[in-house]
């Protein structure tokens, strides 16, 4: 059960989820440095990918944004990346609780045998 493609799946959404917000949290942090472009982190093209093909695991992939930069090269935008990290927390939290839910059904079916 643990092994299986869900399982696999969930474990990779987290991980990418968790990426996405150390980058979001990266960006905000540099929000006034000179030259930074802003990252972006994807996984869910792969994640499909990969649950299509029968694996689920799949790695999220960090890019630099090519959003236009303001005066001193630096493209951050603080309501973008605000809404990332509330969008990224809500996914997250439905995610954990996907896995509680996977891990209860668990321990009912081994109290019933």
């Amino acid at each position: 059960m643990f092994d299986s493609i869900s399982s696999t799946a969930l474990q990779s959404a987290l991980d990418g989820l968790a990426a996405r917000q150390r980058a979001t949290a990266d960006n905000i942090a540099n929000i006034n440095t000179p030259h930074y472009l802003a990252a972006r982190v994807d996984f869910e093209g792969a994640l499909r990918s990969a649950v299509a093909g029968g694996s689920g695991a799949a790695r999220p992939t960090e890019s630099r944004s090519t959003d236009p930069t303001r005066e001193d090269g630096n493209n951050v935008d603080l309501e973008t990346e605000t809404l990332s990290s509330i969008d990224t927390q809500l996914r997250y939290q439905l995610l954990t609780q996907a896995i509680s839910n996977k891990l209860t059904s668990v321990q009912t079916a081994l109290r019933t045998n």
